[in-house]
């Protein structure tokens, strides 16, 4: 009975899921890096002045 051919296969199989780990990984970090870009470039926007804020504030209820 040779096993040869099976356990060629099988470290075939473990290296092929390490290197889809490996890829995944890679992924998921740089689905990261650009979400820590996306909220970096959000805290740049500058906010509204307050004088803008206030507009619509009072409201004429005189009918």
């Amino acid at each position: 009975m040779d096993l040869q051919g099976t356990s060629a296969s099988g470290t075939s199989g473990a290296s092929l899921e390490l290197a889809s780990l490996k890829l995944a990984k890679s992924r998921q970090e740089q689905e990261g890096q650009a979400a820590l870009q996306l909220l970096e470039s959000a805290a740049d926007v500058p906010k509204p002045s307050s004088s803008t804020s206030a507009l619509g504030a009072n409201i004429d209820t005189y009918v």
